[in-house]
């Protein structure tokens, strides 16, 4: 919720022209839940997502005018700041900016699309273990991807114990014949936890989708390749899966990846895609 409504009101610090009054409809639920993550959870000290909430609620207060219910809940922020003030080691400030052309990425599109082109399913990898790290450096990069509202909706469990191993790779389906080659195994797990209108019901899967993508181009770029793989809708496999990670009630799998270093003798599928004609229109 708390990260939901940060988003809203970054929104609104973001329209042109911005109204001088919003937000007067859930600024005291996002207040309540701001003070109470901040004050129930001691963990949550320097946490980012937390400190990016207290930056946008400061630059809310500040820009918006007098208003009866906004007044209110400007008071008990300040209040709740002055009492148990959040302190982070991060200086810059976590609220709307103007993109710089000196902050962009110097890849060409060129380079782009010959990563995509590099990136294949990779079923037959090398009997090297994967460095941890590698695959952090991949998911640190995929959790740029967009997500609705910044909920990211997903995890990532990560299992690259030989004994877990063994059962994890056989619980999608589809892995016959190559899944003793899978070094590292990812279950992209989604989360409807923070979702209650039936309109939010598939967000699971477009978010996780959108950050799946980007961990397995990260991959390619770290000297490891990936194959994605398809999670059965299926009862018995989703009762199956969830004892395996011990998932919550509102936890399903989305899909699995299985990565490692690409086998030099291991032939890959040439796999051809539609041309841009028959699956591009416009208007």
């Amino acid at each position: 919720m708390l990260v939901r409504n940060t988003h809203r009101l970054e929104k609104g610090l973001l329209m042109q022209p911005r109204r001088d009054v919003f937000a007067a409809e859930y600024i005291r639920e996002t207040v309540d839940c701001y003070i109470g993550v901040k004050n129930g959870n001691p963990q949550y000290a320097d946490d980012l997502q937390l400190k990016w909430s207290r930056d946008v609620l400061n630059s809310f207060f500040e820009v918006v005018k007098s208003h009866p219910i906004i007044d209110v809940e400007k008071a008990r922020f300040l209040e709740s700041e002055h009492s148990a003030g959040f302190k982070s080691t991060h200086d810059i400030s976590f609220t709307p900016y103007l993109r710089k052309a000196s902050d962009f990425s110097s890849i060409t599109y060129e380079e782009f699309y010959k990563l995509n082109r590099q990136r294949r399913s990779v079923r037959w990898f090398l009997n090297k273990e994967v460095p941890r790290d590698l695959i952090d450096k991949a998911i640190l990069a995929a959790i740029q991807a967009p997500s609705a509202c910044n909920r990211q909706p997903f995890s990532f469990r990560v299992l690259d114990d030989k004994h877990l191993l063994e059962k994890a790779v056989t619980l999608p389906m589809g892995t016959k014949g190559y899944a003793h080659s899978i070094m590292t195994f990812i279950v992209v797990v989604g989360n409807l936890e923070a979702y209650f209108d039936e309109r939010d019901r598939h967000l699971i899967y477009i978010d996780a989708s959108l950050a799946n993508m980007s961990l397995m181009l990260a991959l390619e770029t770290l000297g490891l390749s990936s194959c994605p793989i398809n999670w059965p809708d299926i009862e018995e496999r989703e009762v199956e899966m969830s004892k395996f990670l011990n998932l919550e009630a509102y936890e399903r799998p989305i899909m699995c990846i299985g990565v490692g270093y690409p086998d030099p003798e291991g032939m890959v599928a040439f796999s051809e895609k539609r041309s841009l004609d028959k699956i591009r229109m416009y208007n």
